[in-house]
């Protein structure tokens, strides 16, 4: 075997080991620290009027459900409409009924990064359910409710009826401490929960008025009328708070850069992430350069 021939390899093999080495310690620092944040969207609602009523007709054995809404919103909207009317086979002789008129009535909701809210107003407003073409179920002066919910923030709920409410003809005094029950001989009665809120680590629900109907009207073929008015219901829930991200790795700020004067040593500057891999790639040599010199000197015996 030629001496020559063998040492050459030899050499090749120590250099391309130290440059291995070298180069893998860039690459491991380059994905050190990094983070991905992934959350979830926030979400809000709004609706003025939600109605959810059955309605049982005089001439026929069969209940007719009355489900509207009015300025039902989801982010990113808003809505003004000040009417609503609805159609019901069999009752007002085919023609449309009103169920709700106010002087505003107003409907936002909105989602952003970190933030959801929503927001409801009604102002002046007429309930009616049909059967009672004259007679209001309730009128208002105004209410509102508004939900927050901000990430890493308690959600906030608020809701509020201002002003005089008449209920059948009746002016009541609400009261938060519980339901408000009317009843008027001959029509029918009407439950009131004032200003219901509810929160979560992450949700709020802010409703200013729900009644619960039952009246008896008689009228325009209509012969009973129950369930539910839900008035200025507003939702949300928040982003997910983003995730904290892994502190990365930067050299010193008196760690000079790679390839700096031959005098600027370690001793000098102070060693920095890269020294282990500097130190693998000169070990590498020695025992490389070791090696072939070995082998050297036997071909020459």
């Amino acid at each position: 075997m030629n001496g020559k021939n063998f040492r050459m390899p030899a050499r090749r093999l120590a250099t391309v080991a130290t440059a291995t080495a070298l180069a893998a310690g860039p690459a491991v620092l380059a994905g050190a620290g990094s983070a991905h944040a992934t959350g979830d969207q926030g979400r809000a609602s709004a609706v003025v009027l939600r109605t959810g009523l059955d309605v049982s007709l005089l001439n026929k054995t069969v209940n007719v459900p009355l489900a509207v809404s009015l300025n039902e919103v989801q982010a990113p909207r808003s809505a003004e409409k000040t009417a609503l009317t609805a159609e019901l086979n069999g009752v007002n002789n085919g023609r449309a009924f009103s169920v709700l008129n106010a002087e505003v009535a107003s409907a936002k909701a909105n989602v952003t990064a970190t933030r959801a809210e929503a927001s409801t107003r009604l102002a002046h407003a007429k309930l009616h359910v049909p059967g009672l073409p004259l007679l209001s179920v309730v009128e208002l002066g105004a209410v509102t409710s508004e939900a927050v919910c901000e990430a890493g923030k308690t959600p906030i709920a608020r809701s509020n009826v201002l002003g005089d409410v008449t209920v059948l003809g009746k002016k009541v005094t609400l009261s938060a401490g519980g339901p408000t029950e009317v009843k008027v001989p001959g029509v029918g009665e009407v439950r009131l929960d004032l200003s219901k809120r509810e929160t979560t680590s992450r949700t709020a629900a802010a409703t200013a008025l729900e009644l619960t109907v039952s009246v008896n009207p008689l009228k325009l073929n209509v012969a009973e009328v129950e369930g539910t008015l839900t008035l200025a219901k507003a939702t949300c829930e928040a982003p997910a708070a983003p995730a904290a991200a892994a502190p990365s790795e930067t050299p010193a700020d008196n760690v000079k850069p790679q390839g700096a004067p031959a005098e600027a040593g370690l001793a000098e500057t102070g060693g920095n992430s890269l020294t282990p891999y500097i130190a693998g790639g000169a070990i590498a040599l020695l025992v490389a350069g070791g090696g072939a010199t070995a082998v050297a000197r036997r071909g020459r015996n």
